[in-house]
């Protein structure tokens, strides 16, 4: 028996009826491809938040066309292009070209953001005995966790040129921080570092 939705809607709806404790029981099942209408109607916007680095499913307005690369607010205020949040975007959901996409946008954000990831090898500290933070960027061992330690106790780092002058045969620490945030974002790490 097939039934559109307002019949069902309105169906549900009379059939809800309070138990003997106040609390509303329905008694028809919601059938699951009625639950996803809504999704295939409306276009979906992948996108990354820049603060904390979140992977976002946004629902944008009816007749707003968005960039590829752009910037849109989603905060609590009145939100011009983005009608409301889905919710997080499950790393295997990530289209091909939403990741090619991510490998600019994380270089992007990591040059213009030189500070906060200094402060990330000014600070970094071991996670438990036997592995360290830095130990968890791809290309950097104990060897080199050992010397940005030892560079770091004489004078806090700068910016990722005065790393490199400091450390010789020190592994590109920029495209280490991007790489590391890349994984956390598309494959399940252990420990993220930079995603929350």
């Amino acid at each position: 028996m097939r039934m559109n939705q307002k019949k069902y809607l309105k169906l549900l709806k009379n059939s809800n009826k309070k138990d003997g404790k106040g609390r509303i029981c329905s008694n028809i099942r919601i059938p699951t491809k009625w639950l996803s209408f809504r999704r295939k109607m409306m276009p979906i916007v992948q996108a990354i938040g820049e603060k904390n680095l979140t992977l976002l499913e946004l629902v944008p307005r009816r007749g707003v066309s968005l960039e590829v690369g752009e910037k849109v607010y989603i905060g609590e205020d009145k939100r011009d292009k983005i009608y409301y949040i889905l919710g997080r975007l499950h790393r295997e959901k990530l289209t091909e070209s939403a990741k090619q996409q991510l490998w600019e946008f994380i270089e992007k954000t990591v040059g213009e953001n030189e500070k906060r990831f200094i402060e990330f090898y000014n600070k970094s500290e071991a996670i438990n005995k036997r592995i360290h933070q830095i130990e968890l960027l791809p290309g950097m061992g104990k060897k080199h966790m050992q010397e940005i330690i030892k560079e770091r106790g004489k004078k806090k780092f700068e910016d990722f040129d005065e790393m490199r002058n400091r450390i010789p045969n020190l592994p590109d620490p920029e495209k280490a921080i991007e790489k590391r945030i890349i994984q956390e974002l598309t494959i399940m790490e252990r420990f993220n570092l930079f995603i929350k």
